[in-house]
């Protein structure tokens, strides 16, 4: 019986899925036997229903099937070709959408999208994330370059971010668009019948639409459309009270609307909020996860090289794994720290596998490249090779620990120069342990010689050092200075009373109380995992009490200053460093937190007015107002505003583990820890006297940077200081050999030239080299991360080669770099197609 002539012309495009979390209130060996379950309870639908189409996403689940059932796999095959199984999303997983660097979301598409060109002839086209709990800003950019041109969501709800219209484009800073719908209500439905489901979803549709997407299915666990379901839309369809229901797909309503021809509206900036606490819950997955996307990084970078130069192969199937298993912890309920507690030993172990593979691949290549280096014998000394993983110059202060038997060890570098050094607290507590702190001058993606010499060390004229710290323990308190900084501290409240930037004329700490400002707050939290309906955490507290601040090492190299604070049964010590020539502050942590359903706060307030907060976001920043809410970035947060004489000034603050902040005022957030119980949603009360595990327990490290700067955080060189945080030098012992390579060597530079002052700090930034996925090339990456048009050069010198191009403002660009001369160097688009045989940057520059 066909519907009524009276039904409203409209179409509902119903979209039959199984929202798969492959780890959440489960194990993932769990998930992976339902997303079995469910691709067969699909198949045998498709076999009772001929009009049944099913929607499938995280590529994941379809290369685990491969595996693990053959016959099933091949059913699948068989319906992705004759179109009733619908591959969308491209990716590998649906992620957490804020907290993954940008370069996993480029992986997440290639190695996403590359298989189901590989296994079915075709790639995604709508992007589909249903499930995560807010979406980064830059992801229009990166979807369009991963070949899909939709994206559907469904958080934050329409109570959390009211948006101009359902469908509308949604526009990254470069000007690229994906056009994006929010699911209206859920993307899961009961399994029976869904005309209450199909009316929930209509309510929070826009009037007037000629056509949308109601998706059903059972959902979470798994399942997928039931019977029932299935009889449901054909008996509704047949009532025509919402217009035509036809068993459908993304790309079929993503068509309609296109050739329909409606004007849709604009939406620009990211797509938040939902969950707010869970980009602090869980500090471990967050730290873990973020070590291991700059290990591999930085590991393709040295495998690209001495594949090169050295002959070593390079390790393509293991780095290709362990990427793998960085882009499955990355799900929306393993990173954001919302599983049950098993969980994160299974991702623990996944991802120091990958870092595992991370580092066994970086110690090959070293070692080959060190293998070859000429490195002289001198009696008594240790020989080190620093390395400088980066494409552009690097001055770090390198730690060095040995237990050679030389006494009032020194350093020299590889022009036979002494080098300022002091000694360190060792890490190891046997009898006889030295560990040396020196500053390294390396060059672009290379690296430098120096020698641990014995006896009486060289004088180091003044010249040769740029500058040098001073310390004095006054009866005010621990004084750090160098040319360029004076910090003092506190010891009443341990922190800083007094952050001089000489060379602004700035303190920023002038008229900040620190008793009314406290660096360390706790508050409770009563609130459940996810931080359910939580906008701010930023609230007033209590602060940990100093019990002691003073100067545990002072010398030519750098100062610190140990602060050591206590909350209850917690614990904190920050060791403030500033190294001799060093224009920010280092501080490391140990926390030892042993609170429950409490967060602890580390503020960074200053002395500003009309403050504006800029968060690192992938591959991108974004400005948000400073109004105290809690919002993910990724390492590096920056508050900026005008001095009393109306100068600007700022204070960046850049980390190596955290994701959640807030700017209040003039005043950064760093949410360091945050016990909820495991995997406690709400609307489920804890029993008084229910025995439960809670989160972030125990002793955690991790580092951050203090960056005051004049103007804004564009002229403190904030993104490259992030990445030698997150990507540090490397020494490496070595022994006596002779070599044809050079004690100090280069093997990729850098190059900047662009409009305005901020390019000429180079603000295009080279991310990725590694090998092409297709072989014979290597591929690089890079993005302009300060706002302006500029152009840059990469000079791999290893390679023959010089890629040189024009960026736009925010936009990121990969290039094949053929090894052979006469192939031309060509733009590609993020699965490493060449969007052009015309060369988009070549040897002898730039071609427009």
């Amino acid at each position: 019986m066909s519907r009524p002539a009276a039904a409203p012309a409209r179409l509902l495009h119903m979209i039959g899925n199984a929202h798969i979390d492959p780890v959440w209130l489960w194990q993932w060996p769990e998930g992976f036997q339902e997303a079995r379950s469910t691709f067969w309870s699909a198949i045998h639908r498709m076999a009772e229903y001929p009009d049944f189409a099913f929607t499938c996403d995280q590529v994941a689940l379809l290369a685990f099937v491969e595996e693990a059932d053959p016959a099933l796999f091949e059913e699948i095959r068989k319906r992705v070709a004759d179109g009733r199984w619908v591959n969308v999303g491209g990716w590998w997983v649906e992620p957490d959408c804020n907290v993954p660097t940008g370069e996993s979301f480029v992986r997440q598409g290639l190695y996403g999208q590359r298989y189901l060109r590989e296994k079915f002839g075709v790639t995604a086209s709508v992007g589909l994330n249903a499930d995560p709990f807010g979406h980064n800003a830059t992801l229009p950019q990166i979807l369009r370059k991963q070949g899909l041109t939709a994206y559907c969501f469904l958080r934050p709800g329409p109570h959390e971010a009211e948006l101009p219209g359902n469908p509308f484009w949604w526009e990254a800073a470069d000007g690229s668009r994906v056009l994006a719908y929010r699911i209206p209500h859920e993307y899961c439905s009961p399994r029976a019948d869904i005309a209450y489901h199909t009316d929930k979803a209509l309510a929070q549709l826009p009037p007037g639409l000629g056509s949308a997407m109601v998706f059903y299915g059972v959902g979470n666990h798994g399942g997928g459309p039931t019977k029932d379901n299935i009889d449901s839309v054909h008996r509704l369809d047949r009532l025509g009270s919402y217009g035509e229901l036809r068993l459908s797909s993304p790309p079929a309503y993503v068509e309609d609307v296109l050739a329909s021809g409606v004007e849709l509206p604009v939406w620009r900036g990211d797509l938040q909020h939902h969950a707010a606490g869970c980009y602090a819950a869980h500090s471990g997955i967050k730290a873990w996860m973020r070590s291991a996307e700059h290990a591999l990084v930085v590991a393709e970078r040295w495998a690209s090289v001495a594949a090169a130069v050295a002959g070593t192969p390079y390790p393509h199937e293991a780095l290709t794994h362990a990427w793998k298993q960085v882009l499955f912890n990355q799900f929306h309920d393993i990173l954001p720290g919302t599983s049950i507690e098993p969980a994160y030993d299974d991702a623990r172990d996944q991802l120091g596998e990958a870092r595992s593979i991370a580092r066994r691949t970086v110690n090959l290549a070293l070692q080959t490249l060190a293998r070859d280096t000429d490195i002289p014998f001198r009696e008594g000394s240790q020989p080190v090779l620093v390395f400088n993983p980066h494409p552009w110059r690097v001055r770090a202060d390198v730690e060095c620990e040995f237990g050679l038997s030389i006494e009032r060890p020194w350093v020299e570098d590889d022009a036979g120069q002494p080098v300022p050094s002091q000694s360190t607290r060792a890490l190891a507590t046997t009898s006889n342990p030295k560990r040396l702190a020196f500053p390294a001058d390396l060059p672009p993606l290379g690296h430098r010689l120096y020698w641990i010499r014995p006896g009486s060390q060289a004088p180091v004229s003044v010249g040769d050092r740029a500058s040098e710290t001073v310390a004095v323990e006054a009866t005010s308190g621990p004084v750090l200075e160098n040319a360029h900084l004076r910090a003092e501290v506190d010891p009443a409240t341990g922190w800083l009373k007094t952050l001089l930037d000489k060379a602004a004329g700035v303190d920023l700490m002038a008229g900040v109380a620190g008793i009314d400002a406290p660096h360390t707050v706790v508050t409770d939290d009563p609130t459940d995992t996810w931080g359910h309906r939580v906008v701010s955490y930023a609230g007033p507290g209590t602060p940990f009490t100093c019990t002691s601040a003073r100067i545990v090492e002072n010398g030519p190299v750098r100062t610190v200053v140990r602060v050591e604070s206590r909350y209850e049964k917690s614990t904190l010590v920050e060791e403030i460093i500033l190294a001799a020539d060093a224009r920010h502050l280092e501080v490391r942590v140990d926390l030892d937190w042993q609170e429950k359903l409490r967060l602890l706060k580390l503020r960074f307030p200053v002395g500003l007015q009309d403050p504006a907060a800029t968060y690192e976001i992938p591959y991108g920043h974004l400005s948000r107002p400073a109004d105290g809410a809690e919002e993910p970035g990724q390492s590096w947060v920056d508050v900026s505003g005008t001095l009393p004489g109306g100068a600007r000034a700022g204070l960046a603050v850049v980390n190596d583990a955290k994701s959640a902040y807030d700017v209040s005022g003039a005043d950064i957030g760093i949410t360091a820890a945050r016990s909820p119980v495991y995997a406690w949603h709400e609307p489920r009360q804890l029993e008084p006297d229910g025995l439960y595990s809670y989160q972030d327990q125990g002793r955690q490290t991790f580092r951050y940077l203090l960056v005051p700067h004049a103007g804004d955080w564009r002229d403190a060189g904030v993104v490259r200081l992030a990445a030698e945080l997150t990507e540090p030098a490397q020494p490496t012992y070595e022994s006596f050999h002779p070599g044809a390579r050079p004690a100090t060597a280069s093997y990729a530079v850098e190059g900047a030239a662009a409009q305005g002052e901020v390019g000429k700090s180079g603000s295009v930034v080279t991310t990725v080299l590694k090998r092409a996925e297709d072989g014979g090339a290597l591929v690089v990456r890079a993005y302009e991360s300060a706002g302006v048009p500029a152009t840059w050069s990469l000079d791999l010198g290893f390679a023959g080669r010089t890629v040189t191009a024009t960026f736009g403002p925010y936009e990121i660009r990969s290039f094949l770099v053929p090894f052979d001369a006469d192939r031309p160097i060509v733009e590609t688009d993020l699965l490493e197609q060449p969007l052009t045989e015309t060369p988009a940057a070549t040897d002898e520059g730039v071609t427009e």
